[in-house]
């Protein structure tokens, strides 16, 4: 198939950074599902293969501690390698490894095996939130980003059909199974990722399109860390990305405990209200991604539709703390899904600030230290949760700290960079 047949009147090809925000969004789904699974099948591996609380912990930590560790390294490889083989070999190795734990039945055995696992799963965001600077316009990149950013929460979601599959099969053919969907997607990916100037699908009239707003395409470039660490506008990003991912930790890996001990549901059997709550963060990826392109599209300035689509996200996240207080627990469900898809929100237009203060042939890099000081947040508050929980013997502190960290990272945000979202002059780099 030749370009002009691709080109004719009425072709998919106008359109065709939606199908590699699709695949995006497909990896990232597959992504939460491999990591996500080990805490699904919790209760079933403690029975299964006699773990204490310690056990578990470690092997979570193990985890924890790669994807803290590596995005800054991946970012640095990806912006050298590319997006298009570099994520495929992290989803490669991420599959290779939900395969590798329905191998292994001692706790080292999963340890190792999870630390892997956290290695490979640092690469997507990296690279999704890269592509997505290749292949949208500005005023198009928080919509892109909260799309695909939605898989997150779909793949929470569908983690707990592992436990249908390990009562069926057994627990070492649940994370099989879900290992082996990862080499569908590389068949697609293959298939419809390259460059925008570089793919047969894409018509003259988009790449003109994508290309607005980017500016002049410019080599790829190497800077040391310490160099970024330089721009004082990359400051307010890391800060945000400490402060608010260990959020999202939270209330991936303590909201089933509060739901069960403090609420007296037992959240295996209550499939329906944690969709419900993961449904709301999907929604609020998507709605809160679209919202600041449809304000640059109106003609607002760069840094002042960011700010608007992170201002309500950052007003609405301290109800999660009347959520924890409040009697009804419909409300407590709505309260802590409305903070849900707040967060996920405020994390899509994050994401899209690295883009807006550095071009594209840095944001791996750049977005890779954002993924590294989020991930030392997140192992930072699972011990300090742990602690304050054990003290207290409930999660009231910890909602409440969880309610507050949006607003002040916004705060951080304004008295650092103001209204002045200018890309970084990555040929100049000046003090902090």
């Amino acid at each position: 198939m030749n370009r002009s047949t691709l080109t004719a009147p009425g072709a998919f090809v106008n359109r065709y950074r939606w199908v590699i925000c699709a695949l995006l969004f497909a990896a990232t789904t597959i992504n939460y599902v491999d990591r996500n699974s080990l805490s699904v099948l919790k209760t079933i591996l403690e029975k299964e293969l006699s773990w204490s609380e310690v056990d578990y912990g470690w092997i979570q930590f193990a985890f924890t501690a790669a994807y803290a560790i590596f995005p800054t390294i991946l970012g640095r490889l990806i912006d050298r390698y590319g997006v298009k083989v570099s994520l495929a070999a992290a989803l490669v190795m991420w599959s290779s490894m939900s395969i590798a734990l329905g191998l292994v039945n001692t706790v080292m055995g999963f340890v190792v095996v999870r630390f892997l696992l956290g290695v490979a799963e640092a690469a997507n965001f990296p690279a999704s939130i890269k592509a997505v600077a290749m292949w949208f316009p500005q005023k198009e990149r928080a919509l892109a980003t909260g799309l695909f950013n939605s898989g997150t929460n779909l793949g929470v979601m569908i983690s707990f059909g592992t436990v249908w599959l390990a009562e069926s099969f057994g627990w070492q053919w649940a994370f099989v199974t879900i290992g082996l969907i990862g080499f569908v997607w590389l068949i697609f990916w293959k298939w419809g990722f390259d460059r925008p100037e570089e793919s047969p699908h894409v018509s003259p009239e988009e790449l003109d399109y994508i290309r607005s707003g980017q500016g002049k395409p410019v080599e790829s470039i190497r800077l040391p860390w310490t160099t970024l660490l330089r721009f004082r506008q990359i400051w307010p990003f890391l800060i945000a990305k400490f402060l608010t991912d260990p959020v999202w930790f939270f209330y991936l890996y303590w909201l089933p405990s509060y739901l069960a001990k403090e609420r007296g549901r037992d959240p295996m059997k209550s499939a329906l209200i944690i969709g419900l709550i993961y449904t709301g963060a999907a929604v609020g990826s998507i709605v809160g991604g679209w919202f600041s392109g449809f304000l640059i599209g109106r003609g607002w300035r760069v840094g002042a539709a960011r700010y608007a689509a992170m201002l309500l996200p950052a007003v609405l996240m301290p109800l999660s703390i009347v959520a924890y207080n409040t009697t009804s627990f419909a409300l407590c469900v709505a309260l802590i899904s409305l903070a849900t898809a707040s967060h996920q929100a405020w994390s899509a237009n994050v994401f899209t600030s690295a883009t807006d203060l550095f071009p594209a042939r840095v944001s791996g890099s750049v977005v890779g230290l954002g993924a590294t000081t989020g991930g030392l947040g997140g192992m930072f508050l699972t011990l300090l949760a742990a602690m304050t929980i054990q003290w207290t013997g409930n999660q009231k502190l910890v909602f409440i700290w969880a309610g507050l960290m949006h607003p002040l990272s916004l705060f951080i945000y304004w008295l650092w960079l103001r209204t002045d979202f200018t890309p970084a002059d990555i040929d100049a780099p000046k003090d902090v």
